[in-house]
C-alpha cells in the first residue's frame, strides 16, 4: 500500500516557441488547464502502474479543488484524507517551449496548509510505502518521515523543488530521488565534493546511509548505495512537454518497490515511464498505464 502526502495543482500549460527570459513577454497561440502538484502526480502514476494509492493532501474550496479531486479518484487513488481549506487550490503556471523544455512558477496555496498530522498512524502502518516531495511545508515533511521511520515505514522521498531539509529527515527516507540540479545543491550542503551525477549519488548515500537515485533526463538515471551502484538508460523518445516526466519515475518506482521488485527492476521501469511521459502534455495526461510501460519494457536496456 503507497500513501503519499504531497501537494494538489492545477497547472495552466502555455505552449510558447521559446522559454521567456526575464522581462521579456513571449506571445503563444493558446493554453490548457490540466491537473498537476508533485505529490498528485505522483500518487497518478503510481497507481496507473497498477499500485493501491491512499493520498492525504489539501485543496480549496473552488472549482480547481473539485476538478483535482475528480481527476485522483479517475486514476483510482484514494481521497478519504484530502481536506479541503478556505485557501484556494494550488496552482502553476508552465511555459513550455518547441523543444518540450518547460519553465514553472508555482502558488502553493492550499498546499501550504497540509500538516503531518493530518495523516493518521492507521495510514503508516506495516507494508505501508510513504511517498513524500518538497512542495508541502519543509518542516511538515520532515515531521512526517521521522514518525513514519519510527514506526517501520519504508520512506521515499523526492527532494524536489530542492530545499532545505534536517539530516536526520534525510536519514529516514530509504530512497532519496534528485534530478542534478537537486543533487548539486543537496551536494553543497553536505561538503560532498564530487561533481559527476554518480558519484554524487555514491557519496549522498553514503552520508546518509540510504540509497540516492539521480535523475538525467535523456540520458536515464543512475542510483546508489552503501553496497551497491546502478545506471539505466532512457527511451530514446522526441520529447513533447517533460513536464510530469520526473513525477512519473518516482511514482511508478514507489509502485514497483511496493511490489517488492528489485531495484534494478524498478529503476528501470521508472525510466521507462518518465521517457514515456513526454509525448503528451501536461502532467497528470501525460502519465502512463501499466500496459503502456509493459509494453515498452523489452525497448531499453535494464538497469546494472
Amino acid at each position: 500500500m503507497i500513501t503519499v502526502f504531497g501537494s494538489i495543482n492545477v497547472d495552466l500549460v502555455f505552449p510558447v516557441p521559446i522559454l521567456p527570459r526575464a522581462g521579456e513577454t513571449v506571445l503563444g497561440s493558446d493554453y490548457r488547464v490540466a491537473l498537476g502538484g508533485k505529490g498528485a502526480n505522483q500518487a497518478v502514476a503510481a497507481a496507473r502502474d497498477g499500485a493501491k494509492v491512499r493520498f492525504y493532501g489539501r485543496i480549496g474550496r473552488d472549482e480547481f479543488g473539485r476538478m483535482a479531486r475528480a481527476g485522483l479518484v479517475a486514476a483510482g487513488v484514494d481521497v478519504a484524507g484530502v481536506a479541503e481549506s478556505v485557501a484556494p487550490t494550488g496552482c502553476a503556471a508552465i511555459c513550455v517551449d518547441a523543444a518540450g523544455r518547460n519553465q514553472i512558477a508555482v502558488a502553493g496555496g492550499a498546499n501550504l496548509e497540509l500538516r503531518a498530522a493530518d495523516v493518521p498512524d492507521a495510514a503508516l502502518g506495516p507494508g505501508t510505502t510513504l511517498v513524500l516531495q518538497m512542495e508541502a511545508p519543509a518542516d511538515e515533511v520532515a515531521r512526517l518521515i521521522l514518525r513514519a521511520h519510527a514506526r517501520g515505514v519504508f520512506v521515499i522521498l523526492n527532494l524536489a523543488p530542492a530545499r532545505a531539509l534536517g539530516h536526520d529527515a534525510l536519514r529516514g527516507a530509504g530512497i532519496l530521488v534528485v534530478n542534478e540540479s537537486e543533487a548539486a545543491a543537496l551536494a553543497h550542503t553536505q561538503q560532498v565534493t564530487a561533481s559527476e551525477a554518480a558519484a554524487i549519488a555514491r557519496e549522498l548515500a553514503a552520508v546518509f546511509g540510504n540509497t540516492v537515485v539521480v535523475t538525467l533526463g535523456e540520458r536515464g538515471a543512475v542510483g546508489a548505495s552503501r553496497e551497491k551502484d546502478w545506471s539505466v538508460g532512457a527511451l530514446p523518445v522526441t520529447a513533447l512537454d517533460t513536464t510530469g516526466a520526473g513525477d512519473a519515475f518516482v511514482g511508478v518506482l514507489a509502485a514497483a518497490c511496493d511490489r517488492g521488485e528489485t531495484f534494478a527492476t524498478a529503476l528501470h521501469r521508472a525510466s521507462i515511464a518518465g521517457s514515456l511521459a513526454c509525448l503528451a502534455p501536461g502532467a497528470q495526461p501525460s502519465l502512463p498505464t501499466k500496459a503502456a510501460i509493459d509494453a515498452r519494457l523489452g525497448d531499453l536496456p535494464s538497469a546494472i
